[in-house]
C-alpha cells in the first residue's frame, strides 16, 4: 500500500509541526483511494500536548459526518512528536485501533506514514507505508 500526498500538504504539515512545538499537532486526513486531497488542522485537546495528541472530538464527528455524506474518505490522521522518533510510540500503539486508517507522524523534520495491525481495539504493531510526494 502507498499513499499518496502532495510537496505542499506535506511542506504544510512539517510548518504546522514546527510552529506547535513543543507541543504535538494533530489534525486529519481526506482524500479518496490513498490519495490525500486535504490535510485539516485541528486542535490538540490532550491534558499534556507536550508528550500526547488528542484530536477534538467535535472535529473528529464532524469529519465522520462528511465522509459519510460526501464524495471523500477519512483517510487517517496525523500527528507530531517534537521531541520523538518518527514512528508511532508505545502511547501510539496502546491507542490505536485497526480501522484501516492511517496514521501520519511528523518527526525531527520527516514525515512517515504507518498502519495499524491488528483486530479491532487490538494492535500489535504498526506497519510503515510507502508515503509518496507528488508535485
Amino acid at each position: 500500500m502507498a499513499l499518496r500526498i502532495s510537496r505542499t500538504q506535506r511542506t504544510q504539515l512539517l510548518e504546522w509541526a514546527e510552529v506547535a512545538r513543543p507541543e504535538e499537532c494533530c489534525g486529519l486526513l481526506f482524500g479518496r483511494g490513498g490519495s490525500i486531497s486535504e490535510i485539516c488542522l485541528t486542535p490538540n485537546v490532550a491534558e499534556n500536548p507536550r508528550s500526547h495528541f488528542e484530536i477534538d472530538p467535535a472535529a473528529l464527528i464532524a469529519a465522520h459526518r462528511r465522509a459519510r455524506e460526501g464524495d471523500i474518505e477519512l483517510l487517517g490522521h496525523f500527528h507530531s512528536h517534537p521531541n520523538g522518533l518518527g514512528r508511532p510510540s508505545s502511547t501510539d500503539l496502546a491507542n490505536a485501533c485497526a480501522d484501516g486508517r492511517c496514521w501520519i507522524i511528523i518527526a525531527d523534520g520527516d514525515v512517515s506514514a504507518w498502519i495499524p495491525d491488528g483486530t479491532g481495539d487490538e494492535v500489535v504493531r504498526f506497519q510503515q507505508v510507502s508515503l509518496v510526494v507528488e508535485g
